[in-house]
Protein backbone atom coordinates (compact mmCIF):
# COMPACT_ATOMS: atom_id res chain seq x y z
CA UNK A 1 0.00 0.00 0.00
CA UNK A 2 2.76 2.54 0.96
CA UNK A 3 4.58 1.80 -2.26
CA UNK A 4 1.51 2.40 -5.03
CA UNK A 5 0.31 5.07 -2.65
CA UNK A 6 2.96 7.23 -2.80
CA UNK A 7 3.46 6.18 -6.18
CA UNK A 8 -0.04 7.32 -7.05
CA UNK A 9 -0.51 10.51 -4.76
CA UNK A 10 2.95 12.15 -6.31
CA UNK A 11 2.08 11.48 -9.83
CA UNK A 12 -1.14 12.79 -9.80
CA UNK A 13 0.24 16.14 -8.03
CA UNK A 14 3.08 16.42 -10.56
CA UNK A 15 0.25 15.93 -13.32
CA UNK A 16 -1.51 18.99 -11.85
CA UNK A 17 1.62 21.13 -11.42
CA UNK A 18 2.35 19.86 -15.30
CA UNK A 19 -1.32 20.67 -16.49
CA UNK A 20 -1.31 24.21 -14.55
CA UNK A 21 2.06 24.66 -16.55
CA UNK A 22 0.85 24.15 -19.80
CA UNK A 23 -2.36 26.52 -19.24
CA UNK A 24 0.55 29.17 -18.32
CA UNK A 25 2.27 28.62 -21.53
CA UNK A 26 -1.31 28.74 -23.71
CA UNK A 27 -1.68 32.05 -21.87
CA UNK A 28 1.38 33.67 -22.44
CA UNK A 29 2.69 31.94 -25.27
CA UNK A 30 -0.38 31.10 -27.33
CA UNK A 31 1.17 27.46 -27.17
CA UNK A 32 -2.36 25.28 -27.09
CA UNK A 33 -4.41 22.97 -28.12
CA UNK A 34 -6.91 24.92 -30.50
CA UNK A 35 -7.34 24.41 -34.17
CA UNK A 36 -6.18 27.09 -37.17
CA UNK A 37 -9.66 28.83 -36.45
CA UNK A 38 -9.32 29.34 -32.82
CA UNK A 39 -12.68 27.83 -32.26
CA UNK A 40 -12.35 23.63 -31.96
CA UNK A 41 -9.95 21.69 -30.77
CA UNK A 42 -6.61 20.11 -32.72
CA UNK A 43 -7.11 16.80 -31.25
CA UNK A 44 -3.60 15.40 -32.70
CA UNK A 45 -1.62 18.25 -31.33
CA UNK A 46 -3.93 17.79 -28.12
CA UNK A 47 -3.14 14.26 -27.72
CA UNK A 48 0.61 14.59 -28.40
CA UNK A 49 0.72 17.19 -25.38
CA UNK A 50 -1.37 15.21 -23.27
CA UNK A 51 1.10 12.18 -24.09
CA UNK A 52 4.27 14.54 -22.79
CA UNK A 53 2.71 16.01 -19.48
CA UNK A 54 1.11 12.09 -19.16
CA UNK A 55 4.60 10.06 -19.30
CA UNK A 56 6.54 13.07 -18.05
CA UNK A 57 4.23 13.06 -15.15
CA UNK A 58 4.57 9.52 -14.52
CA UNK A 59 8.39 9.06 -14.87
CA UNK A 60 9.19 12.09 -12.68
CA UNK A 61 7.05 10.16 -10.05
CA UNK A 62 9.19 7.27 -10.68
CA UNK A 63 12.59 9.21 -10.02
CA UNK A 64 11.15 10.67 -7.33
CA UNK A 65 9.86 7.70 -5.92
CA UNK A 66 13.30 6.91 -3.26
CA UNK A 67 12.97 10.33 -2.03
CA UNK A 68 9.60 10.89 -1.57
CA UNK A 69 9.38 7.16 0.29
CA UNK A 70 12.05 8.21 2.36
CA UNK A 71 10.84 11.83 3.64
CA UNK A 72 6.84 10.33 3.65
CA UNK A 73 7.93 7.85 6.21
CA UNK A 74 10.97 8.79 7.54
CA UNK A 75 12.61 6.16 6.41
CA UNK A 76 16.30 5.67 7.54
CA UNK A 77 18.83 3.74 5.41
CA UNK A 78 21.35 1.06 7.03
CA UNK A 79 24.87 2.54 6.52
CA UNK A 80 26.24 0.67 8.69
CA UNK A 81 24.12 -1.86 11.08
CA UNK A 82 23.47 -1.10 14.78
CA UNK A 83 22.10 -4.46 15.82
CA UNK A 84 22.10 -7.95 15.39
CA UNK A 85 18.62 -7.25 13.65
CA UNK A 86 19.44 -4.68 11.38
CA UNK A 87 22.81 -6.93 10.55
CA UNK A 88 20.71 -9.87 10.00
CA UNK A 89 18.22 -7.44 7.89
CA UNK A 90 20.88 -6.34 5.24
CA UNK A 91 22.25 -9.66 4.84
CA UNK A 92 18.87 -11.38 4.02
CA UNK A 93 18.25 -8.39 1.20
CA UNK A 94 21.81 -9.09 -0.30
CA UNK A 95 20.91 -12.90 -0.58
CA UNK A 96 17.46 -12.76 -2.08
CA UNK A 97 18.65 -10.15 -4.60
CA UNK A 98 21.47 -12.32 -5.53
CA UNK A 99 19.53 -15.21 -5.86
CA UNK A 100 17.37 -13.09 -8.28
CA UNK A 101 20.25 -11.57 -10.22
CA UNK A 102 19.28 -7.77 -9.13
CA UNK A 103 21.55 -5.29 -7.96
CA UNK A 104 22.15 -4.56 -3.96
CA UNK A 105 19.39 -2.46 -2.78
CA UNK A 106 19.13 0.28 0.02
CA UNK A 107 18.03 -1.22 2.86
CA UNK A 108 16.38 0.65 5.52
CA UNK A 109 13.74 0.87 8.39
CA UNK A 110 11.28 3.10 9.65
CA UNK A 111 9.41 3.38 12.95
CA UNK A 112 5.96 2.07 12.84
CA UNK A 113 3.88 -0.02 14.72
CA UNK A 114 2.21 -2.07 11.98
CA UNK A 115 3.42 -4.99 10.52
CA UNK A 116 4.54 -3.63 6.56
CA UNK A 117 7.43 -2.91 4.10
CA UNK A 118 7.68 -1.59 0.78
CA UNK A 119 9.85 -1.59 -2.13
CA UNK A 120 10.25 1.22 -4.71
CA UNK A 121 12.86 2.92 -6.71
CA UNK A 122 13.76 3.67 -10.73
CA UNK A 123 15.44 0.65 -11.64
CA UNK A 124 16.10 -3.46 -10.56
CA UNK A 125 19.46 -1.63 -9.72
CA UNK A 126 18.89 1.41 -8.08
CA UNK A 127 16.11 0.41 -5.60
CA UNK A 128 15.05 0.24 -1.83
CA UNK A 129 13.72 -1.97 0.52
CA UNK A 130 12.16 -0.41 3.94
CA UNK A 131 10.48 -2.30 6.18
CA UNK A 132 8.75 -1.27 9.77
CA UNK A 133 10.27 -1.60 13.38
CA UNK A 134 6.95 -3.36 13.99
CA UNK A 135 7.53 -6.05 11.58
CA UNK A 136 11.09 -6.59 13.32
CA UNK A 137 10.01 -6.84 16.57
CA UNK A 138 6.73 -9.02 15.79
CA UNK A 139 7.49 -11.36 13.30
CA UNK A 140 9.54 -14.32 13.16
CA UNK A 141 12.77 -14.47 11.41
CA UNK A 142 11.21 -16.78 9.02
CA UNK A 143 7.66 -14.71 8.33
CA UNK A 144 10.55 -11.17 7.75
CA UNK A 145 12.36 -13.42 5.61
CA UNK A 146 9.19 -14.02 3.02
CA UNK A 147 8.02 -10.74 3.58
CA UNK A 148 11.12 -9.36 2.39
CA UNK A 149 11.01 -12.08 -0.39
CA UNK A 150 7.94 -10.50 -1.28
CA UNK A 151 9.54 -7.28 -1.30
CA UNK A 152 12.70 -8.16 -3.81
CA UNK A 153 10.14 -10.39 -6.22
CA UNK A 154 8.42 -6.87 -7.34
CA UNK A 155 12.10 -5.40 -7.85
CA UNK A 156 13.14 -8.16 -10.00
CA UNK A 157 9.65 -8.60 -11.66
CA UNK A 158 9.43 -4.63 -12.61
CA UNK A 159 6.82 -3.72 -11.27
CA UNK A 160 7.32 0.31 -10.59
CA UNK A 161 8.69 0.12 -13.98
CA UNK A 162 5.65 -1.46 -15.22
CA UNK A 163 3.48 0.68 -13.16
CA UNK A 164 4.82 3.68 -14.35
CA UNK A 165 4.47 3.05 -18.23
CA UNK A 166 1.10 2.17 -17.13
CA UNK A 167 0.47 5.01 -15.10
CA UNK A 168 1.93 7.24 -17.88
CA UNK A 169 -1.24 5.78 -20.81
CA UNK A 170 -3.82 6.50 -18.14
CA UNK A 171 -2.28 9.78 -17.41
CA UNK A 172 -2.42 10.90 -21.03
CA UNK A 173 -5.95 10.11 -21.68
CA UNK A 174 -6.77 11.53 -18.07
CA UNK A 175 -4.89 15.12 -19.89
CA UNK A 176 -6.61 14.55 -23.05
CA UNK A 177 -10.16 13.99 -21.94
CA UNK A 178 -9.93 16.50 -19.22
CA UNK A 179 -9.13 19.00 -22.25
CA UNK A 180 -12.30 17.75 -24.29
CA UNK A 181 -14.55 18.55 -21.39
CA UNK A 182 -13.33 21.70 -20.20
CA UNK A 183 -13.25 22.98 -23.56
CA UNK A 184 -17.25 21.56 -24.40
CA UNK A 185 -18.29 23.08 -20.66
CA UNK A 186 -16.46 26.34 -22.26
CA UNK A 187 -18.04 26.48 -25.47
CA UNK A 188 -21.50 24.98 -24.66
CA UNK A 189 -22.09 26.41 -20.93
CA UNK A 190 -20.36 29.84 -20.73
CA UNK A 191 -20.76 30.42 -24.69
CA UNK A 192 -16.89 31.34 -25.25
CA UNK A 193 -16.94 32.03 -29.35
CA UNK A 194 -13.26 32.20 -29.89
CA UNK A 195 -9.77 30.74 -27.79
CA UNK A 196 -10.64 29.77 -23.85
CA UNK A 197 -12.05 31.31 -20.81
CA UNK A 198 -11.77 31.42 -17.27
CA UNK A 199 -14.60 28.16 -17.67
CA UNK A 200 -12.15 26.05 -19.54
CA UNK A 201 -9.08 26.02 -17.45
CA UNK A 202 -10.75 25.53 -14.54
CA UNK A 203 -13.11 22.57 -15.50
CA UNK A 204 -10.06 20.72 -17.15
CA UNK A 205 -7.96 20.64 -13.75
CA UNK A 206 -11.19 19.99 -11.63
CA UNK A 207 -12.05 17.56 -14.41
CA UNK A 208 -8.40 16.15 -14.59
CA UNK A 209 -8.22 15.48 -10.48
CA UNK A 210 -11.33 13.31 -11.15
CA UNK A 211 -10.76 11.54 -13.80
CA UNK A 212 -7.56 10.63 -12.08
CA UNK A 213 -9.09 9.31 -9.28
CA UNK A 214 -11.28 7.20 -11.48
CA UNK A 215 -8.19 5.79 -13.16
CA UNK A 216 -6.78 4.47 -10.54
CA UNK A 217 -9.09 1.78 -10.71
CA UNK A 218 -7.02 0.83 -14.03
CA UNK A 219 -3.55 0.70 -12.31
CA UNK A 220 -5.26 -0.87 -9.04
CA UNK A 221 -6.29 -3.51 -10.51
CA UNK A 222 -2.90 -4.34 -12.35
CA UNK A 223 -1.23 -3.81 -8.69
CA UNK A 224 -3.38 -6.43 -7.07
CA UNK A 225 -2.36 -8.98 -10.06
CA UNK A 226 1.05 -8.19 -9.41
CA UNK A 227 0.89 -8.91 -5.63
CA UNK A 228 0.04 -12.31 -6.49
CA UNK A 229 3.49 -12.51 -8.31
CA UNK A 230 5.24 -10.99 -5.32
CA UNK A 231 3.57 -13.38 -3.25
CA UNK A 232 4.41 -16.59 -5.59
CA UNK A 233 8.07 -14.77 -5.65
CA UNK A 234 8.27 -14.62 -1.81
CA UNK A 235 7.02 -18.48 -1.76
CA UNK A 236 10.07 -19.08 -4.00
CA UNK A 237 13.05 -17.48 -2.49
CA UNK A 238 11.82 -17.74 1.63
CA UNK A 239 9.33 -20.79 0.75
CA UNK A 240 6.03 -21.88 0.81
CA UNK A 241 4.80 -22.18 4.32
CA UNK A 242 6.82 -18.74 5.74
CA UNK A 243 5.13 -16.79 2.93
CA UNK A 244 1.58 -18.30 4.15
CA UNK A 245 2.60 -17.88 7.78
CA UNK A 246 3.94 -14.35 6.95
CA UNK A 247 0.32 -13.37 5.76
CA UNK A 248 -1.70 -14.94 7.96
CA UNK A 249 0.76 -13.01 10.77
CA UNK A 250 -0.42 -10.22 9.33
CA UNK A 251 -3.94 -10.85 8.85
CA UNK A 252 -4.33 -11.57 12.54
CA UNK A 253 -2.23 -8.54 13.30
CA UNK A 254 -4.85 -5.72 11.10
CA UNK A 255 -7.62 -7.66 12.82
CA UNK A 256 -7.07 -6.07 15.50
CA UNK A 257 -9.49 -2.84 16.85
CA UNK A 258 -5.82 -1.05 17.34
CA UNK A 259 -5.66 -0.98 13.12
CA UNK A 260 -5.01 2.98 12.38
CA UNK A 261 -8.24 4.35 9.93
CA UNK A 262 -5.92 5.18 7.32
CA UNK A 263 -4.92 1.42 6.77
CA UNK A 264 -8.62 0.30 6.84
CA UNK A 265 -9.70 2.90 4.14
CA UNK A 266 -7.04 1.45 2.17
CA UNK A 267 -8.07 -2.06 2.42
CA UNK A 268 -4.41 -3.52 3.61
CA UNK A 269 -5.86 -5.95 5.78
CA UNK A 270 -7.59 -7.89 3.23
CA UNK A 271 -11.12 -7.07 4.43
CA UNK A 272 -13.36 -7.51 1.31
CA UNK A 273 -15.54 -4.31 2.05
CA UNK A 274 -17.88 -3.15 -0.14
CA UNK A 275 -17.72 -3.61 -3.99
CA UNK A 276 -16.88 -0.04 -5.00
CA UNK A 277 -14.23 -0.20 -2.50
CA UNK A 278 -12.36 -3.25 -3.63
CA UNK A 279 -11.80 -1.17 -7.05
CA UNK A 280 -9.58 0.95 -4.98
CA UNK A 281 -7.76 -1.74 -3.50
CA UNK A 282 -4.33 -1.72 -3.84
CA UNK A 283 -3.72 -5.62 -2.57
CA UNK A 284 -6.48 -8.11 -2.51
CA UNK A 285 -7.71 -9.44 0.33
CA UNK A 286 -5.22 -11.51 2.33
CA UNK A 287 -7.78 -14.58 2.49
CA UNK A 288 -7.67 -14.54 -1.11
CA UNK A 289 -3.94 -14.54 -0.96
CA UNK A 290 -3.44 -17.18 1.16
CA UNK A 291 -5.75 -19.17 -0.56
CA UNK A 292 -4.13 -18.46 -4.00
CA UNK A 293 -0.50 -19.76 -2.37
CA UNK A 294 -1.88 -22.44 -0.99
CA UNK A 295 -3.59 -23.91 -4.06
CA UNK A 296 0.17 -23.04 -5.99
CA UNK A 297 -1.65 -20.39 -8.10
CA UNK A 298 1.17 -17.50 -9.80
CA UNK A 299 3.50 -20.13 -8.53
CA UNK A 300 7.32 -19.84 -10.63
Amino acid sequence: MKRIGLFLLTNLAILVVLGVVLFILQAVFGIGTLDETGRGLDYGGLLIIAAVIGFGGSFISLAMSKFVAKKMTGARVIEQPRSQSEQWLVDTVRRFARQEGIGMPEVAVYDAPDINAFATGARRDNSMVAVSTGLLQNMTREEAEAVIGHEVAHISNGDMVTLTLIQGVVNTFVVFFSRIIGHFVDRAVFKTEEGHGPAYFITSIFAQIVLGILASVIVMWFSRQREYRADAGGAKLAGRENMVAALERLKRSVDQEHLPDQLQAFGINGNRGSSVKQWFMSHPPLDDRIAALKEGRHLR
